[in-house]
């Protein structure tokens, strides 16, 4: 089946920055949309940034101007550069995909998560 295999959390202080990855692999015959997810402590799980496959983009406010959402196609790999982190930005950051399979079923996908720790 599909998989996402997430890598670049971390440890990071105020106002410095890290960049995740998200590589999906599996029987995938098109890849529809990837993003990113994070969840906070206590808090709900929400929607970061997401971009289709024909490269649109959206980002919440929060970060908007602070985080760049990227796609390699060639790879099935998105990005997440995040600059400027504040402490707020700590979270749990989750990558999704809206995958077609080989068979043709529509599915979303989750990564394990990749924990981001950001220190005042």
């Amino acid at each position: 089946q599909v998989q996402l295999v997430e890598s670049g959390g971390g440890l990071v202080q105020a106002g410095g920055s890290l960049r995740l990855s998200c590589a999906a692999s599996g029987s995938i015959f098109s890849i529809n949309a990837m993003g990113w997810y994070r969840q906070a402590p206590g808090k709900q799980r929400e929607l970061v940034t997401a971009i289709t496959s024909g490269g649109s983009t959206n980002y919440a406010d929060s970060v908007k101007g602070r985080f760049t959402i990227s796609r390699d196609n060639a790879k099935n790999t998105v990005y997440l550069q995040m600059n400027s982190l504040k402490p707020e930005d700590t979270a749990v950051y989750y990558c999704a995909a809206d995958i077609t399979t080989a068979w043709g079923g529509v599915y979303d996908y989750w990564g394990q998560g990749t924990p981001v720790t950001v220190s005042s």
